[in-house]
């Protein structure tokens, strides 16, 4: 059973469909009860990063998170905000810790991009940096996108796709059982329905 995280800025509706189309049974998680029950984990978002970690610190959701992750070794999947507070920080509206499951930080796409508009929306192609297990094909592999800020791991096998806009951001990531997207599966078609299947069937 798939458990998505409430923490009162996800697009739980969004990914709830597309769950449904795929055929994945899943719950919201709203308290540390819900933990137990999920066998994977989906922290979808959209917004701050600094309101985000406020949210999931105030609802007591920070701690049985982080137990089920990486003390019960559930499968996490991250998605756009929920991918960048797997980083240890952001400087999104100055400085702000994340939950420090992957070993980078979250960057600013206005520092490094000239010449192009951000936010970074619309659909891009990613460039697999290596085999892994939600999604790995090599061609026809758009998504969708809508950020304004960038992830970078610190080490590159941490790395399972990147994009260029301007900068190399690192869009898909793995740490044992913790992945993340930058993009929206949930808003890419066929492509985003075989990752978010192929996650479900970890």
């Amino acid at each position: 059973m798939i458990g998505i995280i409430n923490y009162g800025m996800g697009n739980i509706k969004s990914v709830g469909n597309a769950l449904n189309f795929i055929g994945s049974e899943y719950f919201i998680i709203e308290d540390e009860a819900g933990f137990k029950k999920a066998d994977k984990l989906i922290l979808p978002g959209v917004g701050a990063f600094g309101k985000a970690m406020e949210n999931l610190s105030s609802r007591n959701l920070v701690n049985p998170l982080t137990e089920a992750v990486l003390t019960d070794k559930k499968p996490l999947l991250g998605l756009c905000l929920g991918m960048q507070l797997l980083f240890e920080d952001s400087c999104e509206h100055g400085f702000h810790k994340g939950l420090g499951f992957i070993k980078g930080h979250v960057l600013a796409l206005a520092d490094e991009v000239k010449n192009l508009p951000v936010p970074h929306m619309g659909w891009n192609n990613l460039r697999i940096a290596r085999e892994n297990e939600i999604f790995n094909q090599e061609e026809d592999n758009d998504f969708y996108f809508v950020h304004s800020f960038y992830c970078k791991c610190d080490k590159a096998e941490n790395v399972l796709a990147t994009v260029d806009y301007g900068v190399s951001a690192d869009v898909m990531v793995k740490e044992g059982n913790i992945f993340g997207c930058q993009f929206h599966p949930e808003k890419s078609q066929q492509n985003g329905l075989e990752l978010m299947r192929n996650f479900c069937s970890l």
